[in-house]
Parts: C-alpha cells; structure tokens; sequence
C-alpha cells in the first residue's frame, strides 16, 4: 500500500523567507547616509518609505553608476534623487512561486514585502537562492543514501 502525503498547508510563503530587518531611508536622506547605512548593515540595498509605505529602492549599482561614475556629490544627492521609482512589491502571504515568477517577469532582485501598503520585509534573488541550494542539499543527502555503493 502506498503512502499519500498531503501538501495543504505546507505551502511556504514569502512570510517565511523575507528578512523583517529592512535598511530604510527617507526621499531626503542624502546618498553619502544611503551608502553609509548599505555598509554598515552590509546590504545591497535600502527601501525609501514615506509613512511606512515603500516608494523606492536605492542599490549599490545606483550609487555606482548614477553617482561615483558622473562623478557626482554623494552628499548633495539625495535618495530621492537617485533611487529606482515605481516600484514593484509583493504581498507576505503569496507562494514562493508566485513570487519568483513576480521577479522574472519584472526582472528585479530585489522585492520589498508589504502588507497593507505597508513595509514589512524585503526578500531577494539571493534569499531565493539560499533556499534553493539548502533544498538542493536535502535532495543530495537522499541520492547518497540511496544509491549503491561501488
């Protein structure tokens, strides 16, 4: 007799893989406290809010190239001024493949996570992978034990 095993209510999702702890900033911050707080948080990147809601994404490839590359004042520009706007987030209760569908489709690394509008977390491209490979592990684990030994 095979065994049946049920998957409802096993379904992970984004709740159960972003990080809680975003780096924010507010549209004024300048880009000199943007990069300060990506290093000392070390992160790529930091959500521009306005009343708890996500209204931007500044990443380090922004300060790279909208900034270091013009060779530009970090401390005269502000996040406002350099951050990705119409941004693309993602509600805390969809499946983990809804969401990396969500990415591939807009092409981001990057979702912050909302409930209400409001931010709650942010998961990214390397979170996914994280998971993927841990995964991937699992399932090794089970092909070594299971395969003969020569």
């Amino acid at each position: 007799m095979a065994r049946r095993l049920s998957m409802e209510g096993t379904t992970m999702t984004v709740a159960d893989l972003m990080r809680t702890e975003v780096v924010t900033a507010s549209r004024e911050s300048s880009v000199t406290e943007v990069a300060t707080a990506m290093r000392d948080e070390n992160v790529g990147s930091v959500v521009v809010v306005e009343d708890g809601a996500p209204i931007g994404l500044v990443t380090d490839r922004d300060v790279a190239v909208r900034i270091a590359a013009d060779q530009l004042d970090p401390g005269e520009m502000t996040a406002e001024g350099v951050m990705t706007g119409d941004l693309v987030t993602v509600e805390s209760d969809i499946g983990m493949f809804d969401l990396c569908a969500t990415m591939g489709e807009e092409g981001v690394r990057r979702m912050p996570v909302v409930e209400d509008g409001r931010l709650v977390g942010i998961v990214t491209l390397d979170d996914l992978t994280r998971l993927l490979t841990d995964e991937l592990g699992n399932l090794a684990e089970v092909i070594e034990t299971e395969s003969p030994s020569y």
